[in-house]
């Protein structure tokens, strides 16, 4: 197998808030290879944006690396301590998008202006040739009129065409892996496709090696080759595309995949994960979603369980994965969402 572009190495990382200390990863490892497209799901404050600002030097100022690596291009990441060390790193190697463009973008500068920075900062190109580069992504993004659109402002676009934009300066440096941070958030339907399809085309014309971060897993079946499912700071579950939705072995990804919405039925509710997520300012015990795990085993609640491989390209952390473990059935969705697929097929 090819070696990782990038590769994190049980990562820890802590935040220091009012003289307690939040682990916000949890011995985490995660591997991430060239040319792919890698998802990475799970619920609100489960540690997803905490993993990849870490790639970019963008945590907090009390939040640190406490422990673990994170190697690119043999360098450790988790050793930058200094800006100048994360200039060479951000925006030129590993971008970002964030998932609100309009606090992203700066009010006062025209939208070519912003563009122009980048290009001029990350890569050496001034004047007629920077331009003649900053209406170029900008017309690859989507934006028509790209010349009379540079000189305009942010509050001038709608909030599809400011994500454009946000996506034109993240691949104005040409970097080799891009993080997308929620990238549809509070866009309409349509124009979610519209912004997915045209990271997708990016993908392809740079090069790129794309990370999604979202919850939405409508989103994930769309762009993503390889889905990482995180719970309270660490991956429970990781596998291609088809292994994770339609193969998944971890009951927080029967979960998240029984709360889709259009796999409810009828005049029942909503299936909803019951419980709430562990407080991080704490020593967890075993496997963190036992309190809410309904299939939890007792040693679930001692032990935290080791990573199962079900395949060369899957793995779990899941008790239920032991041989010594009894048999359970999946939920009756899951069983649903195989049947669909085998029938569309």
């Amino acid at each position: 197998m090819e070696r990782p572009i990038l590769e994190v190495k049980d990562l820890s990382i802590v935040f220091n808030l009012r003289g307690q200390v939040l682990r916000a990863i949890r011995d985490l490892s995660l591997e991430l290879y060239k040319g792919e497209s890698l998802a990475i799901v799970g619920e609100s404050g489960s540690g997803k944006s905490v993993l990849t600002k870490s790639f970019i030097g963008l945590l907090d100022r009390n939040g640190t690396v406490s422990g673990g690596q994170i190697l690119y291009e043999g360098m450790d990441l988790a050793q930058f301590k200094t800006e100048a060390e994360w200039q060479r790193i951000r925006g030129r190697e590993i971008a970002i998008v964030l998932q609100d463009p309009l606090t992203s973008l700066n009010p006062l500068l025209s939208i070519g202006g912003q563009i122009l920075e980048a290009i001029e900062l990350h890569r050496d190109l001034r004047g007629a040739a920077a331009r003649k580069e900053m209406i170029e992504l900008l017309r690859d993004v989507g934006i028509p009129e790209p010349e009379r659109r540079a000189q305009q402002f942010p509050h001038e676009f709608s909030g599809g065409m400011r994500q454009r934009v946000v996506i034109a300066i993240a691949v104005a440096c040409r970097p080799k892996i891009l993080i997308c941070d929620e990238p549809t958030t509070a866009l309409d339907v349509t124009i979610q496709a519209q912004i997915l399809a045209l990271i997708k085309d990016l993908k392809r014309k740079y090069s790129l090696t794309t990370i999604y971060i979202t919850h939405d897993l409508g989103v994930v079946a769309n762009v993503a080759d390889r889905i990482a499912v995180m719970y309270a700071g660490d991956i429970v579950e990781i596998g291609l595309c088809e292994e994770v939705f339609y193969q998944p072995v971890h009951p927080y990804t029967w979960a998240l995949l029984s709360s889709l919405p259009q796999l409810g039925v009828k005049g029942e509710a909503l299936f909803s994960i019951k419980g709430t997520p562990p407080n991080l300012f704490q020593h967890i015990a075993g496997d963190a979603f036992a309190p809410r795990n309904p299939y939890a085993l007792n040693i679930d609640f001692i032990e935290r369980p080791p990573v199962f491989q079900v395949s060369p390209t899957h793995s779990a952390r899941s008790w239920l994965l032991d041989p010594r473990a009894p048999k359970v059935e999946r939920p009756r969705v899951i069983e649903q969402l195989r049947r669909e697929r085998s029938e569309a097929l």
